[in-house]
């Protein structure tokens, strides 16, 4: 009776031995079940974040901000803190009428900084988005109602097609008249764009750059002291929503970046003929800024804005 009742302990303890390696193993198999439901979830949130929504006005998108030219909901935002780090530039989108500011890319490395190696940052889009997805615009009839392709940029700018005369004429606000057609200021590529880091600065909204040139050159020691002898005088228009100041004393929000991309102010003479404001509402400013540079010296990279408005790249040969 003993050796029995030792043998049916010996057997309940193996079925309770069993029964618990069922149990764990059935736990595990839930468990790897719900790891395998996870990472497939991850994967679709990964998959996510580089579909973009299409859209062809505002009231597409759930921000209610459609980037028209590349046909994209944009994120909008306050500041880049409300940004994702691959598209971390908090800034309005130059070029659209909806003036809000929306999450933009800025280099393809930023673009991949998570696991992703073959994102771009859309010239167009200013999302990261796979090579060849937006190009934008390449005619007129690309556009809306109203609107012209600025082929360089692949971007739509509101306004008439034909025009006359020069500045903001008839043309919408941002685009200017060039040869009788509105088109949207040269888009920025100089090295001072590219090192200029505070593009949240720019806009569509502020004072419209549309021509740059090189003036009068003279050697001017009285002006440009004993080193940097050579003075270029750099013509600068621009138009405005809102009157220009009656002196260049009066003037702000308006910076010349060198070409490691720092911002400092404008040097422009207090003589006569050096800030010429114009038009009904002092809606057109013509502005000499001078440059002081080495007589040995015959090009520069320059770069100017107005705070709220466009960046004009400029290449001055002297």
């Amino acid at each position: 009776m003993p050796g029995a009742w030792s043998c049916g302990r010996r057997h309940r303890a193996t079925y309770q031995s069993r029964r618990k390696f069922r149990m764990q193993l059935r736990k595990m198999m839930v468990m790897l079940a719900a790891v395998s439901t996870m990472s497939f979830a991850l994967t679709a949130c990964g998959d996510d974040t580089t579909t973009l929504d299409s859209c062809t006005s505002d009231t597409d998108c759930a921000s209610n901000f459609c980037n028209t030219s590349a046909g994209v909901c944009m994120e909008t935002c306050e500041s880049a803190a409300d940004c994702p780090d691959t598209e971390k530039e908090c800034a309005p989108l130059s070029g659209a009428t909806n003036t809000a500011k929306v999450c933009q890319c800025k280099t393809n490395q930023l673009c991949n900084s998570d696991d992703s190696t073959s994102l771009v940052c859309g010239a167009v889009s200013k999302r990261c988005e796979e090579p060849g997805t937006n190009t934008g615009c390449t005619s007129n009839s690309d556009c809306g109602t109203g609107e012209t392709c600025d082929t360089s940029t692949g971007q739509c700018v509101g306004g008439t097609t034909t025009c006359s005369g020069e500045g903001r004429a008839t043309c919408a606000y941002g685009s200017a008249c060039y040869s009788g057609t509105c088109q949207a200021p040269t888009a920025p590529t100089c090295e001072n764009y590219d090192k200029f880091n505070n593009k949240a600065a720019l806009g569509t909204t502020g004072p419209i750059i549309f021509k740059v040139g090189t003036g009068a050159v003279t050697t001017d020691t009285a002006f440009c002291g004993n080193s940097t002898t050579k003075r270029v005088k750099i013509n600068i228009s621009a138009y405005s929503s809102t009157p220009f100041p009656a002196t260049a004393a009066e003037l702000n929000g308006f910076f010349y970046v060198l070409v490691n991309g720092q911002p400092t102010s404008v040097s422009i003479s207090s003589s006569s003929g050096n800030y010429t404001v114009t038009g009904t509402n002092r809606d057109r400013a013509d502005i000499v800024a001078n440059l002081c540079v080495l007589p040995s010296s015959n090009t520069a990279s320059l770069g100017y804005y107005f705070t709220g408005g466009n960046f004009f790249c400029f290449q001055s040969t002297y």
